[in-house]
């Protein structure tokens, strides 16, 4: 059993955890992540690890509220316990010395890209950040994004934080000016398919971390199957994290809505669920 130690609220629908997880703690690197489990009857969730404390054993974790598994993971309160927590998976972000790097980050997305740019900022490249949400309630991490990056750019849909308009907006503005060596952008599928076209049209190398339906975590269940430059690849293992310009974009939008009827009726069974609690 795996006991939550701390619990945070960000805002509404996002949450974080730290989570008594030792080895994990001391294995985890930037861009890796882990499967958790709630109970026998729960869903396998993936989340990627956002900060460890080798000390104390903690696994720093942060999610969304999308559904009915992350809202009864919302539910739980410090000292209760994960049946399961398995990790660290899939393959770490290759940490070096480029140079000037631009990280992008949207939504819960950020949460991926945090570690990533305080592992390239601590390997000494000059670090650039954009991070986007749809309004100031919903961005997260920006202090802590802000204190491992030389230049933070806050972008909101509705402009009630930093400026209006689209985290591309702000790709284009920094391409025009700066020079990069390479860049990540992680937050939802259509928002990294642009930034890749974006960062494409200037010449510059970008990965994606990609979030597909997973099950087991170790490529034997097939179901975050994804195609990279016309050949098929499994994201828990091979990835997360892939160039931008070799995925096949229009398939994985397509597939990581296939189970948009199941995922409604689990919303509406879970809405009326709690209409009833709250009878």
């Amino acid at each position: 059993m795996f006991k939550i130690i701390e619990k945070n609220e960000l805002n509404p629908i996002e949450f974080e955890i730290f989570v008594e997880a030792p080895r994990i703690a001391q294995k985890a690197q930037a861009g890796q992540f882990v499967i958790l489990r709630i109970d026998d009857n729960g869903e396998r969730i993936p989340l990627t690890v956002v900060d460890t404390c080798s000390k104390k054993g903690l696994v720093r974790l942060i999610f969304q509220v999308i559904g009915k598994s992350t809202a009864d993971l919302a539910q739980l309160q410090v000292g209760d316990s994960l049946l399961d927590l398995v990790g660290p998976l899939g393959k770490a972000t290759e940490i070096e010395k480029y140079g000037t790097v631009l990280l992008v980050g949207g939504g819960v997305g950020i949460a991926a890209l945090f570690p990533i740019i305080k592992a390239l900022k601590e390997a000494d490249n000059k670090v650039i950040t954009i991070l986007g949400a749809k309004n100031k309630d919903l961005m997260i991490l920006a202090t802590e994004c802000e204190k491992y990056s030389d230049e933070l750019y806050l972008m909101t849909d509705d402009g009630s934080l930093g400026e209006k308009g689209l985290v591309t907006d702000a790709m284009k503005a920094i391409f025009a000016k700066e020079k990069i060596d390479t860049a990540w952008a992680i937050g939802p599928s259509m928002m990294m398919k642009f930034s890749t076209l974006t960062a494409n049209e200037a010449g510059i190398p970008i990965f994606v971390s990609l979030n597909p339906i997973m099950v087991d975590g170790t490529g034997m269940c097939g179901g975050c199957r994804v195609t990279i430059d016309n050949q098929i690849r499994f994201t828990c293992v091979d990835g997360p994290e892939f160039l931008g310009a070799s995925v096949d974009w229009d398939e994985f939008i397509n597939r990581m809505q296939q189970y948009s009827n199941e995922e409604k009726v689990a919303a509406n069974l879970l809405k009326g669920g709690m209409q009833n609690g709250k009878a």
